[in-house]
């Protein structure tokens, strides 16, 4: 696990639900980047996505 998923885990503890955008702000990157960062995520099974209206929502599995 990389420095960056460390902080993702850290902020889903902490908000349960996170936007790509909010993490985009969080880590000070581009949205890109950060979607990039979630979805590597889901492949290695720390988080799930769930597609909402438009904007995907992002929560620590369990």
């Amino acid at each position: 696990m990389n420095i960056h998923s460390k902080k993702i885990l850290d902020l889903l503890k902490r908000e349960r639900v996170i936007t790509s955008s909010e993490l985009a702000k969080h880590l000070q990157v581009s949205w890109n980047t950060a979607e990039k960062y979630l979805l590597e995520m889901v492949i290695e099974g720390y988080i799930e996505k769930i597609k909402k209206e438009g904007v995907n929502l992002w929560i620590e599995k369990k």
